[in-house]
């Protein structure tokens, strides 16, 4: 294993960790700082846990990208990497590499994050989060993700970054799952009895929604790339 296969892993690892300990992290202040006394309260309250999620969020992972994309590209998500691994951007070994990095990363940074707020290292969630509205939403977020990624690939890093991270804070709101699009971030959520948690039960169903926006992302990508050259035989047979 070369010195930068190992830098390349351990940033995918850290980054990954880093991601959970602000989503966990900004979940587990909001529940400090936000309590409800009555109803109306209530909904105020969970707007207020959104908003400093997603701001949390966004920042972190902007911050995160332009960091570490020099290094491993910054993929966090098993979902970047295969899209990546599509595009015959990273191997196969790569790919599989990073997915353990990347699960691995992500339970340890819910672990970290509950040390800092002295609660258990891992807990098990009880916040069900299991409907069509929420599956779809995830295969919209997930698509979403990687449309974006796609379609920023010749921009500078800044502006990959931003767009990715405005991307994410943008669907933690219009998405009725807040938008998790990762299925190493939603399986280390199921280890928080957090507002930011769900039930294990549920993992399953967001993880497969979030591949089938990985499927229609890649099923696009097929067609655009084979439109040229299904144009250019159309043009040669018009010629005959």
């Amino acid at each position: 294993m070369s010195r930068d296969f190992q830098r390349a892993l351990v940033a995918e690892f850290l980054g990954t960790a880093a991601l959970l300990m602000i989503v966990v992290g900004s979940g587990l202040m909001a529940d400090q700082l936000f309590t409800a006394t009555s109803e109306v309260v209530t909904g105020l309250q969970n707007g207020l846990k959104l908003l400093a999620n997603s701001m949390a969020t966004g920042a972190g992972l902007f911050v995160l990208i332009q960091s570490l994309a020099p290094i491993s590209g910054a993929h966090f998500n098993p979902l970047v990497s295969a899209l990546a691994l599509w595009n015959k951007q990273i191997t196969l070994r790569r790919f599989f590499g990073n997915l353990m990095a990347q699960f691995s990363g992500a339970v340890s940074g819910v672990a970290i994050t509950h040390l800092m707020f002295a609660r258990p290292w891992l807990e098990a969630s009880s916040r069900s989060r299991s409907s069509p509205g929420l599956w779809i939403s995830e295969c919209v977020a997930s698509a979403g993700l990687l449309a974006v990624i796609t379609l920023n690939a010749s921009k500078s890093l800044a502006a990959q970054a931003g767009n990715i991270a405005l991307w994410i804070t943008a669907a933690y709101w219009f998405t009725a799952s807040t938008s998790f699009a990762n299925p190493a971030v939603t399986l280390a959520r199921s280890f928080t009895e957090s507002f930011t948690g769900i039930a294990g039960s549920d993992v399953a169903g967001f993880c497969f929604a979030q591949l089938s926006g990985l499927l229609i992302v890649l099923g696009v990508l097929k067609w655009l790339r084979a439109a040229p050259q299904s144009r250019s035989d159309e043009s040669s047979q018009s010629l005959k």
